[in-house]
């Protein structure tokens, strides 16, 4: 909201690195700015999540 720029390493969400770069380039700002979301994979990464620099862990398979 401010103007700052945050970003991690695409590897950081396996979800986003398996997506083509037409499929990343389409996301929507959510939550006052407070996150983004991806609609084509159902991806949501929050600032907070980013700042604190966890990588997403892939699920488990059953």
């Amino acid at each position: 909201m401010d103007g700052r720029v945050v970003s991690v390493p695409l590897a950081w969400s396996w979800c986003l690195s398996e997506t083509t770069p037409a499929q990343r380039n389409h996301f929507e700002i959510i939550g006052d700015g407070h996150g983004a979301h991806w609609p084509e994979v159902d991806e949501d990464i929050s600032v907070e999540g980013m700042l604190h620099g966890v990588p997403a862990r892939r699920p488990k398979k059953s």
